[in-house]
């Protein structure tokens, strides 16, 4: 049997949105994108909602949004996409990397107070004139941080957040078993950035979308989504529209397609569906993998609802005689396919060429990235696929465990 590492989704309900969208005449930004925003920023519990055309550019308009400007500082996890940190480089400012924590992968709050410390004593591997001024959580494999938390900690110290909700939907948490449950992107962050990559929790084949609770946010987001045009732009080919159209200020091209988004509305009204299939599989490996000593499974903490877009698998080293990269092979060997999440950006040529960065600045994500593993989880998964991946895992520790003398 061969496992790929995912497999998208896709049904007669998607089918049939993207057939009627091609009849419609209508393809690119229109009323399917409008319809699209309003059902996610309801389903989210947002204020407002700018669907674009990558989680990368969402992050990237929510800081052109803030002002972000050359010589600012933001916080961004080193465990991360390359996208997390890169937005902060296209608007001249620069990243402070921040360690991660060992339990679940996600931003380390205790190290980012220990990097602004750093910061001001001049310590940090690349200096500017300038100030911190945002951090940039992540929820990594969609397991969430306490939101909370991380609001109460950067109020404190004045700083902004944009979340790279690229995992979480639909994810949510509460403060403790009698509250109920929030979901991620309701607030919390003065912008939210999802994604709808192919290999998400839902997708629209490529796609992202900005979550705010501001109006003015919301609107510099979406009149800088589309070359800056005025609004009246947006609507010059529909009925009623005008074939003139002002720019307001320079803009991107980062609009999301009609065509897209017929596919994400589909998608959207299976959205929970999609995420029980995840957490079925996830709980299926949690029981399957729970017994092999050589193996740290991942947290699944009772006040998270988890999207589950990954399961990251972490290697004790020590009782095996392979590194994570031959175990990578050897999974491989017996047809199933994994990934890595991530190379942590310190380890990067850019970020060490460019701004000084060593594996020593965050011990924590050196040390765990090299045992880490994500297995095969989508929702098309079968029985027969969970089992084989599984017993694939199992045949791997055994055949490479080391014995434990006596």
């Amino acid at each position: 049997m061969e496992v790929p590492f995912f497999r998208p989704y896709i049904g007669d309900a998607e089918i049939a949105e993207v057939t009627a969208a091609l009849e419609s005449g209508w393809l690119t930004t229109g009323p399917r994108v409008a319809e699209f925003e309003e059902r996610f920023r309801v389903a989210v519990g947002a204020r407002y909602a700018v669907a674009v055309n990558s989680c990368t550019a969402a992050m990237h308009l929510a800081l052109e949004a803030l002002a972000l400007r050359r010589g600012d500082f933001v916080l961004v996890p080193t465990l991360t996409f390359a996208a997390t940190a890169e937005v902060v480089r296209y608007m001249g400012a620069t990243p402070i990397l921040v360690d991660c924590e060992s339990s679940t992968l996600n931003m380390d709050l205790a190290d980012a107070e220990n990097k602004l410390a750093a910061f001001h004593r001049g310590e940090l591997p690349y200096m500017d004139s300038g100030d911190p001024v945002g951090l940039i959580p992540v929820h990594v494999g969609g397991l969430m941080m306490d939101p909370e938390e991380v609001r109460t900690w950067a109020d404190a110290r004045n700083l902004w957040i944009v979340e790279d909700a690229a995992h979480a939907f639909p994810a949510a948490w509460r403060a403790d078993i009698r509250s109920s449950w929030t979901p991620c992107g309701s607030g919390t962050a003065r912008a939210s950035c999802f994604s709808f990559y192919a290999n998400k929790t839902i997708t629209t084949g490529e796609g992202g979308l900005v979550a705010t609770e501001e109006h003015d946010l919301a609107e510099r987001i979406r009149l800088m989504s589309l070359h800056g045009l005025s609004r009246d732009g947006w609507n010059r080919y529909s009925a009623g529209g005008s074939w003139d159209y002002r720019i307001v200020p320079p803009g991107f091209k980062y609009n999301l397609t009609d065509i897209a988004a017929a596919i994400g509305l589909a998608q959207l009204t299976r959205a929970e569906d999609l995420r029980d299939r995840r957490e079925r599989i996830a709980l299926e490996y949690l029981a399957r993998l729970g017994s092999v000593e050589e193996l740290e499974l991942p947290p699944n903490p009772s006040d998270r609802i988890l999207a589950w877009h990954l399961f990251p698998l972490r290697l004790r080293l020590e009782l095996l005689d392979i590194d994570r990269d031959a175990f990578i092979a050897a999974l491989y060997q017996r047809g199933v396919q994994t990934s890595v999440h991530w190379r942590p950006l310190h380890l990067h040529p850019y970020y060490q060429d460019t701004l000084g960065w060593r594996p020593e600045h965050c011990p924590v994500a050196s040390r765990e990235w090299k045992r880490l593993i994500s297995l095969p989880l989508f929702p098309a998964m079968t029985t027969a696929e969970i089992v084989h991946v599984a017993k694939a895992v199992h045949d791997v520790c055994e055949h490479h465990g080391r014995k434990t003398l006596t």
